[in-house]
């Protein structure tokens, strides 16, 4: 690729942008930024896409920059809510900054000579300057009106609970930072998602009016699944990027369960494949889409991104395990290190003396059917596994024998839905 606008517009990662900017990119090397928000300790799959655009940048020579927004964390961004945030206070925000610098660090380099990735807290300016002082130097450049277009606040004012003066200064104190970015780092690029437009123009506005300068802006699509729910969004709830709030193991089932009008689209926005590895896996999604060959490879580049090259080994000896049918011949320690984040049930092991439970009461009691009788049609559908293997006879008895090292059942309704029982006593 001749330059960073063409690699991200093949990839399908440009919404919007300022006039000028491929010319930008394709003629000097230029420092750009990306804002994340410290609402929480980790970053998750939604905030994945904002991060490899960094790393990106770097890749192609540019000079990232990740403002972890100590300062306008205090405040939230309205931008995509329908109601205020719950405003965090500073020792969380700190605690959630740690937490985002280091996975930050999983993908950009901050050593390299040329190009080093710059970490930077904006609460150290916005901590420091005075009300009378920002109002002055920055507030007084933004008419109301021009904030009431921004599709940020015009959303929120037609809602019920409207927007308060603290959300409504939000774009007046992200546009501050990309001037504070400008003078401090030449920085004449900011990235995000489609929302962000508004939020961004207006720092390229202040950076003109203040600066006499020309900034730029690039925004790529908001996610959605081929389904038309965002992306992210799950039955189990946030995927994130720390291991130790979502297992490895879970994550890269994650993308292995992608569907297949989704993955070409994940893999040209969630990894560094070129054009025509990812052409061969489009083909073969066409070709055979039970194989999910495109499925794997997005789960292992993914993981291998996030978790490690020792972490992917062990997600690909578990999914390994969780369809295999020799699951009952493996340690109990091994199985239940597998499926630890899965759902589980204990009951007393003597329940399961001969004659043993009926598998029909069994799958009602840990809840994979709503009843007995939709139990009894998912069992004669062949819709259920015991340790991996399929029970279709409604009339079968589960026993304390055929536990895993007598402690553990593995019970699966399809092919997603797992849930634990561990035998007590």
């Amino acid at each position: 690729m001749s330059s960073l606008f063409d690699e991200l517009r093949w990839r399908g990662l440009v919404y919007d942008h300022t006039d000028t900017l491929p010319d930008l990119l394709a003629t000097r090397r230029i420092a750009a930024y990306i804002g994340f928000d410290p609402t929480a300790s980790s970053l998750h799959v939604g905030s994945l896409l904002t991060v490899m655009g960094l790393a990106r940048l770097q890749r192609f020579g540019h000079t990232p920059i990740a403002i972890v927004g100590g300062g306008t964390g205090m405040i939230g961004d309205p931008s995509g809510k329908s109601q205020e945030r719950t405003l965090l206070s500073s020792s969380e925000v700190d605690f959630n900054l740690a937490g985002i610098r280091e996975q930050l660090g999983r993908f950009l380099d901050f050593n390299v000579e040329r190009n080093a990735a710059h970490i930077v807290n904006n609460a150290d300016w916005l901590g420091t300057i005075d009300l009378l002082s920002f109002l002055r130097d920055a507030g007084k450049h933004f008419t109301v009106n021009y904030m009431l277009q921004k599709e940020s606040v015009n959303r929120r004012l037609e809602s019920e609970e409207g927007i308060s003066f603290t959300e409504f200064s939000y774009l007046v104190l992200q546009a501050y930072d990309f001037l504070q970015l400008f003078d401090r780092y030449d920085c004449l690029l900011q990235m995000g998602g489609s929302d962000q437009w508004g939020n961004i123009t207006a720092g390229i506005d202040l950076i003109r009016k203040l600066r006499a300068k020309k900034a730029h802006g690039l925004v790529w699509p908001l996610m959605k699944t081929a389904s038309g729910v965002k992306f992210g969004k799950t039955e189990a709830g946030t995927i994130w990027l720390d291991g130790a709030r979502t297992s490895p193991f879970r994550f890269y089932q994650f993308w292995l369960n992608t569907d297949d009008g989704d993955v070409v689209p994940y893999l040209k926005f969630f990894t560094f494949l070129e054009q025509p590895t990812i052409a061969e896996l489009e083909a073969a999604v066409a070709r055979s889409p039970e194989s999910r060959e495109a499925q794997r490879v997005l789960a292992r580049e993914v993981t291998t991104l996030v978790h490690g090259m020792p972490q992917l080994t062990r997600a690909e000896r578990a999914s390994a395990l969780l369809f295999g049918e020799d699951i009952v011949s493996l340690p109990v320690g091994d199985v239940l290190e597998v499926f630890d984040d899965v759902p589980s049930t204990e009951i007393r092991a003597d329940e399961l003396d001969v004659p043993g439970m009926a598998i029909v009461d069994l799958v009602a009691r840990v809840r994979l059917a709503p009843s007995k009788s939709e139990a009894r049609r998912l069992v004669q559908s062949g819709g259920v596994y015991v340790n991996n293997r399929r029970t279709s006879d409604p009339q079968a008895r589960i026993t304390r024998e055929q536990a895993i090292g007598g402690q553990v059942l593995v019970l699966r309704k399809g092919q997603k839905q797992t849930h634990v029982v561990k035998l007590l006593g």
